[in-house]
């Protein structure tokens, strides 16, 4: 297949980085400057991984319509296009792990699982056909449409708060930092680390990876078993999302939290050998 490559995508991404980078060789490193960017590198973290991830790819648990759309607004500021076509493009992955139709399949390469997908216009567009259950909402439709609203909202509120050093921190680097997280799920999640679970792709349980994604690196996990609202099924397996998940249950804020039952998590486990390969 030809890709052609989606500049304004390409602009975007390299923009950032840029800003990121040279932001903070002319304005150096600061503690607030680091704490800025940590913040918001978790609150868009969490967005994203219970948000986008977890409720609107899995519907792994419910919430209200207000919350809804406040989780699809914030995880919206990480600059990953819209909450629609984040859903819309993971659950294709599910249902066509590593072959043709994966739109981000480590088979065709780790520089395309990681990033190359995103900066072409092959997989652009949100994939109504995979989402009937979420493209009832008005004000999702609206946000899929406009996902640089949040983004330059985010950016507007810093830059009014804290001038460049508050965009360079908050924004730039916090974003790169949360990319690359992100899309080493798609990556490394498929290359590097343990195998629980035989699951038909080659998805990797990685440590390291679950802590920098709050959860998201037991991938081989979540392969086995994507509709439950904890990634990490045993107290060992770190998971922060869940936590904060289980937190906002105890507010009333979220409810009906999906977990993988015991009987289903026994099942087949230790059947493939656990081992580290790349």
């Amino acid at each position: 297949m030809t890709h052609r490559i989606a500049w304004r995508a390409t602009v975007l991404v390299l923009a950032v980085h840029a800003g990121a980078v040279i932001g903070v060789v002319l304005l150096g490193i600061s503690w607030s400057g680091l704490v800025l960017a940590a913040s918001l590198y978790a609150l868009r973290m969490f967005a994203v991984a219970a948000g986008f991830h977890r409720y609107f790819a899995h519907r792994s648990f419910k919430t209200s319509r207000a919350f809804q759309f406040a989780l699809a607004a914030v995880a919206t500021t990480s600059a990953q296009l819209g909450p629609l076509w984040w859903a819309s493009h993971h659950r294709l992955h599910h249902r066509h792990t590593e072959r043709e139709q994966d739109p981000h399949s480590r088979t065709q390469g780790l520089w395309w699982a990681h990033t190359g997908w995103l900066i072409v216009d092959t997989h652009h567009d949100t994939r109504w056909d995979q989402i009937p259950d979420l493209a009832k909402y008005p004000e999702l439709r609206w946000l899929d449409r406009h996902y640089l609203v949040p983004v330059l909202a985010l950016c507007g509120a810093l830059l009014a708060s804290g001038g460049l050093h508050a965009v360079v921190w908050g924004f730039c680097v916090s974003t790169v930092l949360l990319w690359h997280a992100v899309f080493s799920l798609n990556s490394f999640g498929h290359w590097i680390g343990s195998r629980r679970y035989r699951t038909g792709d080659e998805s990797r349980n990685n440590a390291l990876l679950a802590l920098a994604t709050f959860g998201e690196g037991w991938h081989n996990n979540h392969h086995y078993y994507p509709g439950s609202a904890r990634s990490g099924f045993y107290w060992w397996e770190i998971d922060l999302s869940y936590y904060a998940l289980r937190g906002l249950a105890a507010l009333g804020l979220v409810w009906d939290l999906r977990v993988v039952p015991d009987e289903v998590r026994a099942r087949h486990e230790n059947a493939a050998a656990v081992s580290w390969s790349s």
